[in-house]
């Protein structure tokens, strides 16, 4: 099986949608390296009742400190949706080489009625590490996770 952006998305939307089905907000993300998956990560708010453990932070975390690095510059992530600020963040503090994502913040934003955040680009290009980025990997898929989901 290829395993190219589309294939890799698709499991990152699988995880934001056993994140909704465990009662978290729907959000997923996988790591990879070398065309492997490495760590798998979904949002977990409501079950550590934990704001800030969102799948892609949760995602890195963990990631770093089981291993033992703090450089994820061979890395990419690859997410339901467009990082927020505070996950951007850790992708820029992690050295992150490359993002790809389903659902852009825009589009979350008219989903859930409002939203606080910046384009991760926006976080990226104030620092020295900028991560490749590459937006809306099949898209209508990832926004299919959000039908009937209310943001409370």
């Amino acid at each position: 099986m290829l395993k190219n952006d589309e294939y890799f998305i698709r499991k990152a939307i699988a995880m934001a949608l056993q994140a909704r089905t465990e009662g978290n907000e729907p959000f997923g993300a996988i790591l990879v390296k070398d065309e492997e998956i490495v760590m798998i990560g979904e949002n977990k708010i409501n079950t550590f009742c934990d704001p800030t453990h969102h799948a892609e932070i949760g995602l890195i975390r963990k990631f770093c400190s089981e291993h033992n690095i703090f450089d994820l510059s061979e890395y990419t992530v690859y997410t339901s949706c467009e990082p927020c600020v505070m996950c951007s963040g850790a992708m820029v503090w992690s050295n992150l080489g490359k993002l790809v994502y389903s659902v852009s913040h825009d589009q979350l934003a008219e989903i859930a009625g409002s939203n606080i955040m910046i384009s991760c680009k926006e976080v990226f290009e104030k620092s020295p590490q900028k991560p490749i980025v590459i937006e809306r990997i099949l898209n209508e898929e990832g926004l299919k996770v959000f039908e009937g989901y209310i943001f409370k």
